[in-house]
């Protein structure tokens, strides 16, 4: 105020109107540059949000999709499980898909070797790619790397040979590695790969080839959806032989012959190698259970796949015998040797001394009862249903047959009583280590404290904070490093900063969806997280280009999802459509969304973006809406609407049975196969579908008239979208809801 006082002193009454004058003009200058500050600030706060919001509106719908696809792989892996353990060997259904459960046709390790002996293939002069000699060198394995980046492919020769040096090499690894920093400054740990081969080139391009110097840690994973998996398995395997005390391989849920059927990877190695194939793919199988479990780092760093659950033992996972389960979604067997030394394997919750198991057998699934609920497919243990059905059918006649040679059999059977009893002790360990294996490889972490099973996915469980810090207590652990989950900025850290999940597939949903990660482990376990996106295009995209790209990709799932759909959404709106005008309001169409396809979505928020059909008032016609939404495909007038339902709905279900039933892996299969296939998917699903209806579906895609049906063709026939998006290519997504197994049982009509 002095100042102010001094000066106007000092001024000249003729300089000092023009000086108020521009005092004032700049004060009004700095109030309208305050205020624009301001409303550019609020905009932008609101941009920010919106964007958030749309970004995690779409990371919703992917991952809504991603695990319904691994629950339904579940449910129909538990399906088949019950197949294989309740039906007689010469039932149809049975017949159909034993040959993947035929987990030891080749029993001795020297079998093993013969069975897949290489030595007999030429390799042709006009062979250009790279050629291997054994034991591997350093030039070797690098040379594969460029091989692979230039587009090239291994002759089926060296990968057996490469293959049968692998599973050579694996045999004599621990359940859990165990490493140290002290030999080298850092340790490198990778999460997925999903068969994204650029992601794994640019972690070498970025942090260097595995060498002495700078040790590995792959954390399971390495195959299915992406289009490059079996040379990532190739390149892995290479550096493992050059460098089998610097590089280490872990587990994960992917690793397991069963999934590959529905997630690409098999019919990837039976596209690339169509002569030897099958040979490759049977060896993986063998490869894939001797992977390790676990890596533990300096004794404080646990890394695996999965997770841990509140029974994880890491004890029992160190002293179990891993290579007896070739797949992790099939409960173990008991293996025994007959008089000519070849393994047997039975069930281990087959009782010796229960007569009851013969009772327990059906001849065929044609005329099955109702299996019971389906929410008895989805639980940690995978636990069967096998006390649904019962024998029936048959005389009283034929049935004091059984009873009477039963009761001849009892006497001799009482003597193996105390066998009967070690073999229930032995069955019940193998179910304690099959469970903690799976838990192990299919589990997530979660905000709350406990652990509940993981019903999202259908296996393995989801565990607390709680649960962390009292196993990490138990075991003298300070850190958790797991994979396992997509996460957009390639990794994320939970429970206090004491578990931290690891994903290094970048753009995993769509171009520019995520960022791929990877991170530095020195002697301090301090974790140094390194972020990258592989794709070239994301660099040259905006922000606000990236989040539409992807938001329009998912949308466009969404939408086909809504389609397969269709009949059970009109049932809905009618229930809110009382009048039947044919419209519902946004409010009711919302509700009848969720009601039916249980994403758990803001559907009022995505309305203007999947419904523009809207009156004046507001009102939705669901009619024209699903008009907005048709998709065109085949000819399909012709065919039952209920079975192209299914069809669009349990789409890739129905394309992992068509690939079980091929047994021959020639991507053919006969008329009765395709007819005894639709039969196995209406036992699995519990619905009707007549004779007449599977025929003329097959007539629709057999031009040729040749009485076999191309898998591949039948398939595309039927997709939903008129192009393969990045989501689905090389990766088979479920159509279905986690309710379109459970409503089949309380509805009256079926």
């Amino acid at each position: 105020m002095s100042i102010y006082f001094l000066t106007m002193c000092f001024i000249p009454s003729w300089g000092r109107l023009h000086w108020l004058e521009t005092l004032n003009l700049k004060w009004s200058y700095c109030v309208t540059a305050l205020r624009a500050a301001v409303l550019i600030q609020r905009w932008y706060r609101q941009y920010v949000a919106r964007s958030e919001m749309r970004r995690r509106c779409t990371w919703h719908i992917f991952q809504s999709i991603e695990y319904s696809g691994e629950q339904a792989q579940i449910k129909l892996s538990n399906f088949l499980n019950y197949l294989m353990d309740n039906f007689t060997p010469s039932s149809n259904e049975r017949n159909l898909i034993s040959h993947i459960f035929r987990e030891n046709e080749v029993c001795r390790d020297t079998e093993w070797e013969r069975h897949f002996c290489y030595k007999n293939i030429e390799v042709p002069e006009i062979y250009s790619g790279p050629h291997l000699t054994f034991p591997l060198t350093v030039e070797q394995a690098v040379g594969l790397v460029e091989a692979f980046r230039n587009k090239k492919q291994l002759h089926s020769r060296y990968i057996l040979q490469l293959l049968l040096e692998t599973w050579k090499q694996l045999r004599m690894l621990p359940n859990i590695n165990r490493i140290s920093t002290c030999h080298s400054k850092e340790i490198t740990i990778c999460g997925d790969l999903h068969g994204q081969l650029e992601d794994l080139l640019l972690i070498f391009y970025k942090n260097g080839m595995p060498s002495l110097e700078k040790p590995y840690v792959f954390n399971g994973d390495f195959v299915d959806r992406g289009k490059d998996s079996i040379e990532i398995l190739i390149i892995l395997f290479a550096f493992l032989l050059v460098y089998p005390s610097d590089v280490y391989l872990n587990r994960g849920n992917h690793e397991d012959h069963i999934v590959n059927l529905r997630y690409g990877f098999t019919k990837e190695v039976l596209t690339k190698y169509k002569m030897h194939g099958k040979r490759i793919l049977k060896l993986l199988q063998k490869i894939f259970s001797w992977l390790p479990l676990a890596t533990v780092i300096d004794q404080k760093v646990l890394v695996l796949h999965g997770g841990i659950s509140d029974l994880t033992d890491l004890s029992l996972l160190a002293r179990l015998d891993r290579h007896n389960y070739v797949s992790a979604l099939r409960p173990p067997k008991r293996r025994s040797y007959n008089s000519a030394g070849t393994s047997i394997d039975s069930d281990v919750d087959e009782d010796v001394s229960s007569n009851s198991r013969i009772f327990q057998r059906r001849t065929s699934l044609l005329y099955t009862r109702p299996l019971g609920t389906r929410s008895s497919f989805q639980n940690r243990s995978l636990q069967d249903f096998s006390d649904r059905i019962r024998f029936s059918g048959e005389s009283d006649l034929e049935l004091s047959r059984r009873r009477e040679f039963i009761f001849q059999c009892s006497e001799s059977a009482k003597t193996l009583n105390t066998a009967a009893s070690s073999d229930s002790v032995q069955s019940e360990n193998l179910k304690e280590e099959w469970k903690q294996i799976l838990d192990l490889l299919w589990s997530d972490p979660m905000i709350q404290d406990g652990c509940i099973p993981n019903e999202v996915r259908g296996g393995g469980c989801y565990w607390g904070p709680d649960v962390t810090e009292e196993f990490l207590n138990k075991h003298n652990l300070q850190l958790i490093i797991r994979s396992h989950e997509c996460k957009q900025e390639g990794y994320e850290f939970c429970h206090n900063r004491k578990v931290l999940t690891l994903f290094s597939a970048s753009n995993y949903y769509d171009v520019g969806s995520n960022r791929g990660a990877y991170v530095k482990l020195g002697p301090d376990l301090v974790p140094y997280m390194i972020q990258y996106q592989a794709n070239s295009m994301t660099r040259e995209l905006s922000v606000r280009q990236s989040i539409g790209r992807t938001e329009r990709s998912a949308l466009k799932v969404l939408r086909e999802q809504l389609f397969a759909h269709k009949s059970d959404l009109i049932s809905a709106f009618k229930q809110y459509d009382s009048q039947n005008t044919g419209l519902v309001s946004l409010s009711d169409w919302a509700s009848a969304l969720e009601s039916v396809m249980h994403l758990g979505l803001p559907w009022r928020m995505l309305s203007s973006q999947l419904a523009t059909a809207k009156t004046s008032d507001g009102m939705i016609s669901y009619h024209e809406w699903f008009d907005e939404l048709a998709i065109k495909g085949a000819n399909t007038d012709h065919i039952e609407q209920g079975l192209l339902e299914t069809l669009y709905r349990h789409r890739s279900t129905l394309e992992t049975i068509f690939r079980i039933v091929d047994t021959d892996n020639s991507g053919f299969i006969t008329m009765e196969d395709f007819r005894q296939t639709w039969k196995l998917l209406s036992i699995y699903l519990k619905m009707e579908i007549s004779d007449d209806a599977i025929s003329d579906l097959a007539v629709t895609i057999d031009r040729n008239q040749d009485g076999s049906i191309d898998i591949d063709e039948f398939m595309e026939a039927f997709r939903l979208t008129d192009k393969k998006s990045r989501l689905e290519r090389g990766r088979s997504m479920f159509m279905g809801t986690n309710t379109d197994l459970t409503k089949l049982d309380t509805d009256p009509n079926i």
